[in-house]
């Protein structure tokens, strides 16, 4: 912790968009020799064009931890923070003298994942003639506590921030860059911007500097209005940019997902404006609701008052490498001064703990030399994300080389990583993350002594980087912009597009303004793949603006409509569904009950007005029912029976259950019931159409087709599950199905497993009756009998499984034919592949029927 406390310097705080960036280069430029850190590599990347444009390049020197450009008279140094040559002593500060050293964004030593780096800058890195912090007004209490002789100056905001409320995407003003926090959220709203507006730019910390470059050249220039940030848009990179608006107000910070403090909205918010142009921030209005501005939060940001910090996260920056335990221990020493925290686990920490496990580790890592190198390996950034536990097994490869023989790494295996890198092709993700898996590379390559011939690989990661990054461009460009759409939005402007004429043909066809661009298939627009024109988007634009008339006559033909323009949808594979006309127009949902699920209008007809939507779900209502009512009379007959209080009481416990079935239920297990339903109730029962099987209870009408299809699009609505195969329509006996919910959908049906096959409930009733018909002695049931040979055959029974129906009928095989144990036997498990897995949406209906 120790720090030159006799260096002149100076604390430059203030709001963003004060110019604090542009006066340390100013200031640099003025001294013989500089060095000034930044949070972002793609940060130093563009203050390194500034001043190679002032200095000459052979003057200039980048250094960040992928990208090394030292030439050897270079006398400016751009860094980033990680990469500043601080030098090892504890009592001295840079390993070179420069005349000015800066630091930007100095209240990063407040964040948990690199404060401590920060921290260990702002303590020990100092010009020879002038040292300068730039950071936020919130980190002044800390330099008084840690740098008392700092001379402290406050930068006002040279324009004013003003709040302007939510906005809708499709209203968003030009020259705005809206801010997400996930690459998954700047896709998606990159993707509806290329809708709405023709496109717009992305930017995020992961891209190369070369892709960044580009993209933010594309809103520079014009050819896009907009732009689609992560939050590293707010650490200085600078732009023409009117309005920031925040597609979330929360993130995650690599332990949680919590809200943004109001340093962290000042400063994204603070991109909007430039020099003495005004600027507003606001967030993005979805439906169903947008993140809102606290009061306080707006107040905070248009007066810029942030919250003063409390505390600096702090680790030592020189700690020992007299053995791996004592550095270890100086890495995790505690600081000794009040306003500094000790730093959160750090990945390189974490990694060289679990390599100090390893006992080759130990044995290799003695000596400061080699200490030196275990450390150097464990400092390889994570660029890939992909934690503590898999990097660390790349970091003790690195060792392990750089342990033995000359301490190099071995060529072929770094040639052969690079290869797996080289393509150019597949789509923007899997670009983005060869990209990151090259800055691994590139950050190896540009080590001093990792490589034989560090130069040549310099190079060849450069090379491939540039590809990949033209690449990825190219792929950003193709997926979110629409440069004949966004040139025609400009060229419409206040005209609109409602001044396009659309038409909608008799059959479906929709053109706008004479181009075909897709057809209305009931009420979903689906655009024309072979389409190819150039304002396609802006014209779908304009024809989903325009379809609201059709769509509303559509609506109240549908709602006049008899009933045999709607059906039934039972697609296996597909939820559950209700059709007019031969399209879909809504799903069915669960229910209050299986008699009752809910209709759910699918999304195209959300844009309808809420006249036509309410008459549309009403009359999809009254199909319904009056659907349930023809197909499934006896299942309601039975439903209210089971819930009539007038009806005894053994009685609706027979009932409740077979009609929570849906009108099959397996007999085993309600023997007590049975035992409890006397003479005297079984007529009330056989009135309701129920009968009382060996192996089954079930109502013969509920298991014809029709019923059955009825029963288990039921089932699969109230269980949010997607239909699943039926039994073929008049099969008497099936194969079992080998997965699991296909096999719970054909026991709804009625069908009863019996080993590779399933035999309709009423023909097993069938073929226990023609058993028993057959035994030879009537009263004993003694002596062998052989079941009619021809029955089973006739129903596609094959042997195997009538066996297994005659030992589940209470049967037993013997010598000359089959003898009668005197009650049906417990039922055999099914078959592996048939058992229902936990979860399925028909696992539980299953367990109750076999």
């Amino acid at each position: 912790m120790t720090r030159f406390a006799d260096q002149p310097l100076v604390a430059v705080l203030g709001p963003t968009n004060t110019g604090k960036t542009h006066l340390a280069v100013e200031r640099m430029c003025a001294h013989s020799s500089g060095l000034i850190g930044f949070p972002l590599r793609l940060l130093a990347r563009e203050v390194y064009d500034r001043v190679v444009a002032i200095k000459g390049e052979a003057s200039v020197a980048l250094i960040t931890g992928e990208e090394k450009i030292v030439p050897p008279k270079a006398r400016w140094f751009l860094t980033t923070a990680e990469s500043m040559p601080v030098s090892g002593g504890r009592e001295g500060g840079l390993e070179r003298d420069f005349a000015f050293v800066g630091l930007d964004e100095a209240q990063l030593s407040a964040d948990r994942e690199r404060g401590h780096i920060f921290t260990d800058r702002l303590l020990r890195a100092r010009g020879r003639e002038e040292t300068m912090l730039l950071g936020s007004e919130a980190l002044r209490p800390m330099l008084r506590a840690l740098v008392p002789e700092a001379e402290v100056i406050t930068r006002p905001r040279f324009s004013t921030l003003t709040y302007a409320g939510a906005t809708k995407l499709s209203r968003l003003p030009k020259r705005s860059v809206v801010v997400a926090f996930s690459a998954e959220e700047v896709y998606a709203v990159a993707e509806m911007l290329r809708r709405l507006r023709g496109g717009a730019a992305v930017v995020m910390g992961a891209l190369s500097p070369r892709t960044r470059n580009a993209q933010v050249a594309m809103f520079q220039a014009g050819e896009v209005d907009y732009l689609v940030a992560t939050d590293a848009i707010g650490m200085g990179l600078n732009m023409d940019v009117a309005h920031v608006a925040f597609a979330s107000l929360r993130k995650f910070d690599g332990r949680k997902v919590r809200r943004l403090t109001i340093s962290e909205m000042a400063q994204i918010a603070g991109r909007a404006g430039r020099h003495q142009r005004d600027g507003t921030f606001g967030t993005l209005s979805f439906e169903g609701g947008s993140a809102q501005f606290e009061d306080e939060e707006v107040l905070a940001i248009e007066e810029h008052r942030m919250p003063p910090l409390d505390h600096l996260y702090w680790r030592e920056g020189a700690p020992s490498l007299a053995g791996v335990d004592a550095l270890i221990r100086d890495l995790e020493r505690r600081p000794d001064h009040p306003v500094l925290r000790p730093a959160p686990e750090a990945i390189d920490l974490a990694v060289l703990k679990r390599l100090a496990e390893e006992p080759w580790v130990r044995e290799r890592a003695t000596g400061t030399h080699m200490v030196s190198r275990l450390w150097d390996a464990c400092g390889l950034p994570d660029f890939r994300k992909t934690g503590a536990e898999p990097h660390s097994r790349l970091v003790a490869r690195i060792f392990r080389h750089r342990s033995e023989g000359d301490g190099t790494l071995p060529v072929q295996w770094f040639a052969e990583e690079l290869v797996r890198l080289e393509s150019v092709s597949g789509d923007v993700e899997t670009l983005s993350d060869r990209l990151a898996g090259v800055r691994t590379w590139a950050y190896i390559a540009h080590r001093r002594d990792w490589l034989a011939e560090p130069a040549k690989w310099v190079e060849r990661t450069r090379a491939i980087e540039e590809r990949l990054s033209d690449a990825l461009h190219q792929r950003l460009t193709q997926r979110f912009v629409d440069r004949r759409t966004a040139v025609l939005m400009r060229d419409l402007g206040a005209r609109g597009a409602d001044i396009l004429p659309m038409k909608v043909a008799e059959d479906g066809t929709v053109t706008v303004d004479g181009e075909a661009i897709g057809a209305l298939i009931g009420f979903r627009f689906k655009a024309d793949p072979q389409a190819r024109h150039g304002d396609m988007k802006r014209l779908m634009a304009a024809a989903e603006r325009r379809l609201g008339e059709e769509l509303a006559r559509r609506a109240r033909a549908l709602a006049a409509d008899e009933d045999a323009a709607f059906s039934l949808a039972t697609d296996p594979g597909r939820p559950v569904a209700l059709f007019w006309q031969g399209d879909v127009v809504a799903r069915l949902t669960r229910g209050k009950d299986l008699l009752h699920p809910r209709i759910e209008l699918h999304r195209a007809l959300e844009t309808l007005p809420q006249a036509e939507r309410k008459a549309v779900c009403e009359r999809l209502a009254r199909w319904l029912e009056t659907g349930i009512a023809r197909h499934l009379a006896p299942l309601v007959e039975l439903t209210a029976a089971a819930r009539d209080r007038e009806q005894p009481a053994a009685v609706r416990a027979l009932l409740a259950p077979l009609a929570e079935a849906s009108g099959v239920l397996a007999r085993r297990g309600l023997e007590p019931v049975l035992d409890a339903l006397d003479k005297a109730l079984r007529p009330i029962v056989a009135r309701l159409g129920v009968r009382i099987g060996t192996l089954d209870i079930f109502l013969p009408s509920l298991i014809k087709p029709e019923a059955s299809r009825w029963r288990v699009a039921l089932m699969a609505a109230q269980e949010g599950a997607t239909m699943t195969a039926l039994p073929p329509v008049g099969a008497v006996s099936v194969s079992t199905p080998g997965d699991s919910a296909t096999c719970a959908a054909f026991v709804a049906a009625g069908f009863r497993p019996l080993g590779a096959q399933m035999l309709r409930v009423d023909q097993v009733e069938r073929l226990a009756r023609n058993a028993h018909d057959s035994r030879s002695d009537g009263k004993s049931g003694r002596l062998p009998f052989a079941p009619d040979p021809g029955l089973p055959v006739s129903l596609g029974l094959g042997s195997a499984s009538f066996q297994q129906l005659m030992l589940a009928l209470g049967f037993r095989r013997a010598e000359q034919g089959w003898l009668w144990r005197g009650k049906p036997a417990q039922a055999r498990p099914k078959p592996k592949t048939a058992q229902p897995r936990p979860g399925n949406a028909f696992g539980a209906l299953a367990g109750l029927r076999l």
